[in-house]
């Protein structure tokens, strides 16, 4: 077999990948709860800990694409 290996940056990326995207899918399940759902009426946003959730989300996709792109 003489196929392309994946570099262990290429591989750190793609588990970053698959992590943002589940911080996204759970920040975004968060903030359907009541608890946010109220922060969300009475203040005009979302929970901290829903913006925690969609920022570490952010971070974990760009340094995966990051990582993935860089030879």
């Amino acid at each position: 077999m003489t196929g392309k290996q994946t570099s262990p940056k290429g591989l750190l990326g793609i588990v970053l990948l698959v992590a943002g995207a589940g911080l996204a899918f759970w920040g975004f399940q968060k903030s359907e709860g009541l608890q946010s759902q109220l922060s969300s009426t009475f203040t005009g946003s979302h929970s901290d800990n829903v913006m925690m959730l969609y920022i570490g989300a952010g971070v974990c996709i760009v340094a995966g694409v990051l990582l993935i792109l860089k030879k």
